[in-house]
């Protein structure tokens, strides 16, 4: 894939007249060729958020200058925003327990330039797919948990995430709920997949009691992760419809299908910095 030089600019304020007409003015005054720009407006909170990208070939002004240079504009309409750049990758560390499908589906994609990140690491609380980490050529860490020994085993993932200085951790069907200590360390920087149309069947075996229930459709959903167990943020969500002759194996091998597929979505549209959260809630820019 070609390698984009670029910089996007996430902006999340109060919602006021001239807004876009300020920001565009700065960037044009500063030479930027604007290549996305989508926005969305929240009456009821009176919210206004937007998503800007541009080429920074020609862009008159270092990157390392940009807060000095937009701190005017952005304390004028009370601006919480981000600026990040195409040239820094993030870096990934993906958790997995023994289900490999949707490891296996990024890690594909990665390799393909689908997703562009690096991933230095991959974390298992058991070895089962430590071979296919090993057939993408990225270090596999075993580190068993039980409930004695939780404690232990995230300050050994801590220590891990820290040498490798990792900004994004996807789980990839890791079976084990993180603490509220580990949650509070990674902000908004843990996605995780549900096999359920959350917030429908929380928690374990959703493929079991959607069976038991007798529904006609079923779901996958990514999400932020939150203390609150499967209550983060949205990010994507996908559905298939299931009979009445589909067994509970049946059930769990369409679903597998629906959890790598949204998961990778999930995972794309944060690393190319298209999600801003609010209420609890993501906005996707296209």
């Amino acid at each position: 894939m070609t390698m984009k030089n670029t910089a996007t600019l996430l902006i999340n304020s109060p919602d006021r007249k001239g807004l876009v007409a300020a920001i565009a003015d700065f960037l044009y005054r500063h030479n930027a060729n604007i290549l996305h720009a989508d926005q969305h407006q929240d009456a009821e909170l009176n919210l206004f958020l937007m998503r800007v990208e541009w080429d920074l070939q020609g862009f008159d002004l270092p990157v390392e200058q940009f807060e000095q240079a937009f701190s005017a504009v952005a304390e004028r309409f009370q601006m919480r925003w981000q600026l990040k750049t195409s040239a820094k990758k993030p870096r990934m560390a993906i958790f997995v327990s023994r289900y490999d499908h949707c490891l296996a589906d990024l890690l594909y994609r990665h390799q393909s330039g689908e997703l562009q990140c690096d991933i230095p690491l991959i974390i298992g609380n058991h070895a089962d797919t430590a071979r296919l980490a090993e057939f993408y050529q990225i270090p596999f860490h075993v580190i068993p948990v039980t409930r004695e020994t939780k404690a232990e085993a995230e300050a050994k993932q801590f220590a891990l995430l820290d040498q490798h200085d990792i900004d994004l951790i996807v789980l990839a069907r890791y079976m084990q709920v993180l603490s509220p200590d580990f949650v509070m360390r990674y902000p908004q920087r843990i996605i995780n997949i549900h096999h359920s149309f959350l917030p429908a069947f929380v928690g374990a075996k959703p493929y079991h009691r959607a069976f038991e229930r007798g529904v006609k459709l079923i779901g996958a959903t990514s999400h932020y992760v939150t203390e609150d167990l499967d209550e983060g943020p949205i990010i994507e969500q996908d559905i298939t419809r299931i009979s009445h002759r589909d067994q509970l194996e049946d059930i769990i091998k369409k679903g597998r299908d629906l959890e790598k597929m949204v998961l990778s979505r999930a995972v794309r549209w944060h690393i190319e910095n298209r999600i801003l959260l609010y209420a609890n809630k993501t906005v996707i820019f296209d």
